[in-house]
């Protein structure tokens, strides 16, 4: 079996004037908040997005499981649509702390560099930072971390860092190169 050597990094933002906003790429693209917890839904953006760049860890979830992490109060998704089109997701995940974390982000293969993920990684920040307004139990967002890898697409670190986030963890391993599954896994 071979191996291939994984970084990770760990980014936060500490203050919402840290945001540098990227520009709305047209009127063509809508962001949205999926309001009502879907678990096929999630799935579908999750192994859409995932699927080519080695996210696997929801993939063996029940959908018990995927209603019970959906359903926790101040968990949002936020939706990019081109023309009606779902094409990427940000997912929020807050502690109990005030502290938010950008739990999924990304693109759907065909509408990676096209500008959109800026734009909706922006939405999605400023959307970490106000989730206290949505959601009243929650503490006021006082972090909002993520974190991203050498697995990721070629363009997410910079994207992170052009929107203001900071390095404070940095993390190298050795992994065994598998097979990405795809965006159908086990079809």
């Amino acid at each position: 079996m071979s191996t291939s050597t994984l970084t990770t990094w760990s980014l936060e933002m500490t203050a919402p004037s840290d945001l540098v906003a990227a520009a709305v790429p047209g009127p063509e693209i809508r962001i949205v908040r999926s309001e009502v917890p879907s678990p096929e839904f999630s799935r579908f953006l999750y192994a859409s997005v995932g699927g080519d760049i080695h996210w696997t860890d929801r993939l063996s979830l029940t959908r018990a499981q995927w209603v019970e992490q959906l359903d926790r109060p101040g968990v949002e998704t936020w939706v990019a649509y081109d023309r009606g089109t779902p094409a990427g997701y940000v997912e929020l995940d807050p502690q109990p702390d005030g502290v938010v974390e950008i739990m999924y982000f990304g693109l759907l293969p065909d509408f990676r560099g096209r500008r959109i993920g800026g734009h909706l990684l922006t939405v999605g920040i400023e959307r970490a930072w106000s989730l206290a307004e949505r959601w009243p139990e929650l503490a006021p967002t006082r972090r909002v971390w993520l974190h991203t890898c050498s697995d990721d697409g070629p363009t997410a670190m910079a994207n992170y860092l052009r929107r203001g986030f900071k390095v404070f963890k940095e993390e190298t391993e050795e992994k065994a190169v598998t097979p990405t599954p795809g965006p159908w896994p086990g079809a």
